[in-house]
């Protein structure tokens, strides 16, 4: 059979969404200066689908920022992957300054969030080894792990008893030459909620295993300086692998892991994403330091984005809404329905409302659920979560209607 015959018969889990919806409901263009309001299909949007949460991407700082160093540098240099021509004191400098914001004695730049998680799980472990990851993990992980030629295993959401079966199976069945590699997540990014590290960290007392955390959504949010999950839970020191990601809270292009030097040392030589691919360009590194320096020193930013969640949480659940129990900025609001209520719900917040949110049904979430997870960001004003929670309050006959009807057929 010719394979391109093949590929249009199997379109996919989404694919008949990224056909029918495209230009709205997936594939949007939102338009204009980055931050709480945009602009979709030319009209004026409140928007709580984006993930800069510190409101940092289109600071004046960090434009002038970009501007100054895509002039000085271009996006040409430097030419090469790292390990060969690659490397500048910029790279260099920012990964200093990622192991001391981190509290970890060395960094890694890399220069995806999902591209490096991947090769980084595919260095680390061997066909001797065990990897066990959390049910929920982000595709990401998946995908490391089917990369990865150790021996798979999976443990129920934030299950502490059902990753004690796996461990106990691993450490079982471990040869001389055999590790384990644990992978969960700091915050779980359409549920919001933490990763349950203390209580995975308390298991090493039992069984030889090291934990790698990626921490996309609690870099730069969670813990007091931002710092992340760890620091916020108040067990970052037992985290052997901590993974972070620019695309949040920094807004930016790249990701790094912070961890011992000789991990380190045997990363530079074996992430082959990052041998085998040119060295992030020397704007985005240097701007990647201006946004870190920015961070650390306006920690009101973190003050004001949970301020915001929590009104915006609130707001919602005195509608009667149900949100998950999140404890990040995450904002996930469940209801009862179909595919059609979701794409319901954001055409009339979009059109009728003036706000922009994004939900996802079957097969992202489990059937009859629509979930419609909205981003808080420090920028946002009081005036936007008002407006917001009278859309959210307008359009009650419909989310609740469709929940009452599907509960009783």
């Amino acid at each position: 059979m010719d394979l391109f015959d093949k590929l249009e018969g199997r379109p996919g889990p989404l694919g008949q969404f990224t056909a029918d919806g495209y230009g709205y409901y997936t594939f949007p263009k939102l338009e204009g200066p980055i931050g709480p309001e945009m602009t979709f299909n030319g009209k004026d949007m409140i928007v709580w689908s984006i993930n800069d949460y510190l409101s940092i991407g289109n600071h004046p700082e960090i434009r002038k920022v970009d501007a100054e160093a895509a002039e000085k540098y271009g996006f040409s240099s430097p030419m090469g992957a790292r390990l060969m021509t690659g490397n500048s004191d910029e790279h260099e400098a920012l990964e200093r300054e990622l192991s001391d914001f981190m509290h970890k004695p060395q960094s890694l730049l890399l220069n995806y969030g999902y591209q490096g998680i991947m090769s980084v799980i595919h260095a680390l472990v061997d066909r001797n080894d065990f990897l066990i990851y959390d049910e929920l993990s982000h595709a990401c992980i998946v995908d490391g792990k089917q990369l990865a030629m150790a021996e798979k295993s999976v443990f129920k959401h934030n299950d502490i008893e059902s990753l004690e079966k796996q461990l106990k199976r691993a450490a079982s069945r471990m040869k001389p030459n055999s590790s384990i590699l644990v992978v969960t997540e700091g915050v779980f990014g359409m549920t919001g909620d933490l990763g349950k590290l203390k209580e995975i960290i308390a298991l090493k007392e039992k069984y030889p295993f090291r934990l790698l955390v990626d921490d996309a959504h609690g870099f730069g949010t969670l813990g007091h300086d931002g710092s992340g999950a760890g620091t916020q839970l108040g067990c970052h020191e037992g985290i052997d692998i901590y993974f972070g990601t620019f695309a949040k809270a920094v807004a930016l292009i790249g990701a790094f892991v912070a961890t011992e030097p000789r991990v380190i040392e045997f990363l530079k030589a074996n992430t082959r994403s990052q041998i085998f691919a040119k060295s992030l360009p020397m704007p985005l590194v240097v701007s990647a330091r201006a946004r870190l320096k920015l961070i650390r020193e306006n920690p009101q930013w973190r003050e004001k984005l949970w301020d915001n969640t929590h009104k915006l949480r609130k707001g919602l659940i005195d509608l009667g809404y149900n949100v998950l129990p999140s404890e990040s900025p995450v904002t996930p609001v469940l209801t009862a329905g179909s595919t059609e209520l979701c794409t319901t719900i954001m055409r009339e917040m979009r059109e009728e409302h003036g706000v922009f949110v994004s939900g996802v049904a079957y097969p992202v979430v489990p059937k009859g659920i629509v979930l419609i997870r909205l981003i808080p960001m420090a920028g946002h004003t009081d005036e936007h979560i008002q407006k917001t929670l009278k859309a959210f309050e307008a359009i009650k006959p419909i989310v609740f209607q469709s929940s009452e009807e599907k509960m009783t057929a």
